[in-house]
């Protein structure tokens, strides 16, 4: 008579090699399994995020510039940086007020006038 344990520990032994065969992984509670020791496939990540809030935080801080120092003034500064040479005419360029300059530092100062 054949041991009903051992019957029942080689059907386990086809079953697992019959499922590794097809790809499946077997691990034991509390050990390292295989997905530990394969590497993961990095996701590939988008540059319009990053871009998109380096120019909001651009925008917001030429509208807080602006809204702080005056039109005049700023428009004096940003047109003496723009006489410049090498990088001070870059500057210049950035720095000059936009439509979306001028729209967030009007509502900068709505904003201010609310909290007075």
């Amino acid at each position: 008579m054949a041991d009903p344990n051992l019957v029942d520990f080689y059907s386990n032994v086809a079953r697992f090699e019959k499922r590794r065969a097809k790809g499946y992984g077997f691990d034991a509670a509390g050990t390292l399994g295989r997905s530990h020791f394969e590497k993961s496939r990095r996701k590939r990540r988008s540059l319009i995020a990053p871009l998109l809030l380096v120019a909001v935080c651009g925008i917001g801080l030429k509208a807080a510039i602006y809204q702080s120092v005056g039109a005049a003034s700023y428009n004096d500064r940003v047109a003496r940086l723009a006489q410049g040479e090498g990088f001070d005419r870059l500057g210049g360029w950035l720095m000059q007020a936009d439509p979306a300059t001028l729209f967030v530092a009007e509502k900068i100062r709505v904003g201010l006038l609310g909290l007075k």
